[in-house]
């Protein structure tokens, strides 16, 4: 939110200076911070005039793609993930009484992620 926030700054934004101004431990922010620059939501530089930035525009960052980036599967469970499918051990997926219920869970949570975007939240 941050970066999205001062975006239209053009430069880079120092880790120390997110985590100062956010109230982050900056070691923490860093760990997020490289695997944002590893699944390319942010791009980062070293050097005086290094830190980071987005590279894409706040309004085309969704909550669903951040959060399959940094946790993995947003389906509570295995066998109605879209991404990251798995059978439950032990389960007959044809006579499951469950299922159905999670994936109108996955459907509707899905459809809330996919609609935010980073620029959406901002204040």
């Amino acid at each position: 939110m941050y970066l999205a926030d001062h975006q239209e700054e053009d430069r880079s934004i120092f880790s120390s200076e997110i985590a100062e101004q956010e109230l982050i431990p900056k070691k923490f922010l860093e760990t997020i911070l490289r695997e944002l620059r590893n699944f390319q939501f942010v791009q980062s530089k070293r050097g005086k005039t290094g830190g980071y930035k987005l590279l894409k525009d706040p309004k085309e960052i969704n909550l669903a793609d951040l959060m399959r980036a940094i946790d993995g599967p947003i389906a509570m469970l295995p066998c109605v993930s879209l991404n990251y499918y798995a059978n439950c051990e032990e389960c007959d997926e044809k006579i499951c009484q469950i299922k159905p219920v999670f994936e109108g869970v996955r459907d509707q949570t899905l459809k809330i992620l996919n609609s935010t975007s980073i620029d959406s939240m901002r204040q």
